[in-house]
């Protein structure tokens, strides 16, 4: 089956615009106006699930092996983060100090002030890593505070195949039932539970409409009425909240409620008005991106951390809109060049786990 580019063009968009919002939300708090960060958010992590539901299918088997080879791609990752911190905690005490240490990460904020800095590998936080309980990695902050998408992503898939193979008639009804379940979290917030339910509430919602849209086609006289209603779902929440809800639209991220919901029907409507209307006929930058999406979103963590460096210096110098202009494109190179690194890297991984296989079977 000929792969459809426009999949691989809208998650390569996505995944750049995930740079821009880390690029604007962590090393920008220092310099970017609140109201651009705001806007950052338009095409958010919502398009990856919207996307992830019209790929996927009621393959449980085929589901299962893709899930089990990201979560090995992921530790493999992880493991590499964890040495890469540590020996840089060991570099800094031997060869500098730690005062120096001290200093260097007093460059990210006091938001991400380091407790613990010494020779000892903590092993217990690379275990937490490994079973999705995302521990701060020092040297690199933004890493484990942007990988809340992919636990949801985990959840989400396995009931979602779960929904297609077993109650491919009922769907629809699988979409009202979260629906329902955000609307209550949200009205009755004294039972929002803790967790990830909230999360996967809203975006299995927007997993289960993905699939739905597989294959199809949103008529062009329906498309003015979609973005009409977006319109006014826009004005009634500026209208029942107030105008200072704009400034609070990434607190209501977290867990998803209703201001950040109305504030992706934008990028999911369009998302979907271009699905097979847009025709991507050849591979280029941005197809590269998103056929390699998972390597560029563990690579902007550490990109995102890096560009904290070139801020601090700089701001004092350039216009903020010539530095995010400037750092985002940093960042997107330094993201693409660690990218790379990173496939070899998981490349060398599957390769030991082969050899190590091979080694230990059973004749």
């Amino acid at each position: 089956m000929k792969r459809d580019l426009y999949i691989d063009f809208a998650k390569g968009l996505a995944t750049l615009s995930i740079i821009f919002i880390h690029t604007a939300f962590w090393s920008g708090q220092f310099y970017i106006p609140a109201e651009v960060r705001v806007f950052s958010l338009v095409f958010d992590v919502a398009l990856f699930y919207a996307l992830s539901g019209i790929t996927s299918g009621s393959n449980i088997e085929k589901t299962f092996y893709r899930l089990l080879k990201l979560q090995i791609t992921y530790m493999i990752f992880v493991t590499f983060l964890f040495f890469l911190d540590y020996f840089f905690k060991v570099f800094g005490l031997n060869f500098f100090s730690l005062e120096w240490l001290k200093n260097f990460y007093s460059t990210f904020g006091s938001k991400y002030t380091v407790t613990n800095i010494s020779n000892v590998p903590q092993w217990e936080n690379l275990g937490n890593w490994y079973l999705h309980q995302y521990t701060n990695a020092d040297t690199f902050p933004v890493i484990m505070g942007s990988f809340w998408y992919l636990k949801v992503y985990f959840i989400l898939t396995v009931f979602g195949v779960l929904i297609l193979k077993f109650f491919p008639k009922h769907i629809n009804w699988f979409i009202v039932l979260c629906i329902i379940l955000t609307l209550l979290f949200n009205i009755f917030p004294e039972i929002y539970p803790t967790g990830q339910v909230g999360y996967v509430a809203f975006y299995l919602a927007i997993f289960l409409i993905g699939n739905r849209m597989k294959g199809k086609k949103i008529p062009a006289k329906i498309i003015p009425l979609l973005y009409g209603l977006v319109a006014v779902a826009l004005v009634w929440m500026f209208w029942f909240y107030g105008n200072e809800i704009f400034y609070k639209i990434n607190r209501n991220k977290f867990p998803p409620k209703i201001p950040y919901i109305i504030w992706t029907f934008f990028s999911l409507v369009t998302l979907f008005a271009l699905y097979n209307r847009l025709k991507v006929s050849s591979e280029n930058f941005v197809t590269y991106i998103g056929k390699n999406a998972i390597f560029f979103y563990f690579a902007q963590g550490i990109s995102s951390s890096i560009v904290y460096f070139l801020v601090v210096p700089l701001k004092e110098y350039l216009s903020w809109w010539i530095l995010m202009i400037l750092i985002y494109l940093i960042n997107v190179i330094l993201a693409f060049g660690i990218s790379a690194i990173l496939k070899k890297i998981d490349s060398f991984g599957w390769n030991i786990l082969g050899i190590l296989r091979k080694k230990t079977a059973v004749k």
